[in-house]
């Protein structure tokens, strides 16, 4: 039953209370739009920034393991390059070799200077050896082995990928100075074998670093997919739609505007009292 009474006004509280919904959505509407999220806070969506934030730190896990997998190529073709000029050296000391072995061509003179050539070229090849190097760790020295690269996300040991570059030293490779030479055709002969063993040994070394490349290749490929999965459900959950949410603020401004109309309109409810008093 209505009534007209002074101490209450219903219909003014009710359309205070109605203005006031109103206006706590055109607040979170503005914060929404002006921020381009629909999740801020936890407050927001308790469940939801849960997710949202495991999600972020997958991406942002995704992101630097793909870094990792491509500083890893990197360093691999940095050692890959420096064994394609030891390769190359080794090639030119394999074309002494056999030429000082022919030994009815040769005299003295031409063996002196097979085997000054030959030294440099030893020279050449540990000097690239121990100064090939990514950032401060040496590559080919002997010492890069067991090296860990992380290339995904988390803690798992499927997600790092372990490798280890082979020694080109001379020593290593067998074709040192102390080992083998050209100075005669009976050395010749023995640093043909040597020469050529170790020209298959760089070989060896170099399929096993580019196997490792092509490998690296693969997770960034997988890593990048991945991520942009991750960002696009992120984005989903995290993101507002601006079409339905401009269209949710128009609703509430023109709730307002009437709210307030109507709430003025309550108000002047209780001064009608007055003309009965009249």
């Amino acid at each position: 039953m209505s009534s007209l009474v002074v101490n209450t006004n219903e219909s003014a509280i009710n359309a205070y209370n109605n203005l006031n919904q109103t206006d706590q959505a055109m607040t979170k509407a503005i914060s929404e739009l002006s921020s381009g999220l629909q999740i801020q806070t936890a407050a927001d969506n308790p469940a939801g920034y849960v997710v949202a934030e495991g999600l972020q730190s997958q991406s942002n896990g995704f992101s630097q393991a793909i870094s990792n997998a491509q500083a890893g190529v990197s360093l691999i073709q940095t050692a890959s390059g420096a064994l394609n000029q030891i390769t190359s050296i080794l090639q030119t000391m394999n074309q002494l070799a056999l030429s000082s072995a022919n030994g009815a061509t040769n005299d003295t003179g031409s063996l002196n200077a097979n085997e000054q050539e030959f030294a440099a070229l030893q020279n050449q090849i540990d000097q690239i050896a121990t100064t090939t190097s990514y950032g401060t760790k040496a590559l080919l020295d002997g010492t890069f082995s067991n090296q860990s690269l992380q290339v995904g996300a988390f803690n798992n040991s499927n997600q790092e990928l372990t490798l280890t570059i082979g020694a080109a030293t001379t020593g290593a490779l067998g074709v040192s100075a102390s080992v083998v030479s050209v100075g005669s055709q009976a050395s010749a002969q023995a640093a043909i074998t040597a020469v050529q063993s170790a020209i298959s040994t760089v070989a060896s070394v170099e399929a096993n670093v580019g196997a490792t490349q092509n490998q690296l290749s693969v997770v960034v490929a997988n890593l990048t997919v991945g991520q942009q999965n991750l960002q696009a459900a992120y984005s989903g959950l995290v993101d507002v739609n601006f079409a339905q949410e401009t269209t949710q603020f128009t609703t509430d401004q023109i709730l307002m505007q009437s709210g307030v109309a109507m709430l003025s309109q309550a108000q002047q409810t209780s001064g009608m009292v007055l003309k009965l008093l009249g």
